[in-house]
């Protein structure tokens, strides 16, 4: 499918995912998590959204292992299953990566170009329900997302969304009905962006250490 319709499916399945791993379905970071790894598997065509953006590495996957290779395998959902099972990274991390990776996955057995599952044999697996580009799969999507955001129960929080991209760490005091005193210190509505890096960071810090890399584990922090 197409970038844009990976971007709504990638979501429409944090959507319908989120609550069931008790994680905040629209927030904003774990949301655009989601996103990104909805784009993520065609890190192995250097045109696409993500090709173009991460070029060094997506030649080389290109390069060695073509489009719809490993990214798209069997091989790639039991690394999805590896890094959400994982107790390095924390779940509000690995969830909406691994959630939008595999609705793109998904997305892609709908059409007639199938998935390589078995990769590195040539054979495809398919459901085509419809070709990618074609005016059928703007429909597809639509009622995908469409089912998926009656699947949340959460209000949307626009005000919450401002807040969680740091934008009162500049305009407090000047917005206080959108940006009331100390918001800019706590971000609300689940983990946000403030606290989901601080995990990340000390996320970085144990691998390092279980590596023989203490002294850098501070150095993160």
């Amino acid at each position: 499918m197409m970038a844009g319709s990976h971007i709504a499916l990638g979501a429409a399945a944090w959507f319908a995912a989120a609550p069931r791993l008790d994680l905040p379905a629209l927030d904003p970071a774990l949301l655009g998590l989601a996103v990104f790894g909805a784009l993520l598997p065609d890190i192995d065509h250097p045109k696409s959204w993500v090709g173009k953006a991460l070029w060094p590495v997506s030649r080389v996957f290109a390069r060695l292992l073509g489009h719809r290779g490993i990214t798209h395998s069997a091989l790639a959902v039991v690394g999805c299953t590896a890094l959400l099972l994982s107790q390095d990274v924390p779940l509000a991390i690995t969830a909406p990566l691994v959630v939008g990776y595999l609705s793109h996955l998904g997305a892609d057995l709908l059409t007639p170009a199938g998935l390589r599952l078995a990769w590195p044999l040539r054979g495809t697996y398919a459901l085509p329900l419809c070709r990618a580009g074609s005016p059928f799969e703007p429909l597809v999507v639509a009622l995908i997302l469409s089912w998926a955001w009656g699947s949340t129960s959460e209000k949307v929080n626009f005000a919450a969304g401002l807040r969680a991209t740091g934008i009162c760490r500049v305009a407090e005091g000047v917005m206080p009905a959108l940006c009331p005193p100390g918001s800019s210190a706590a971000l609300p509505g689940g983990p946000g962006l403030g606290r989901l890096w601080e995990k990340a960071l000390g996320a970085g810090g144990t691998v390092l250490a279980r590596q023989g890399g203490e002294a850098l584990g501070p150095a993160l922090r």
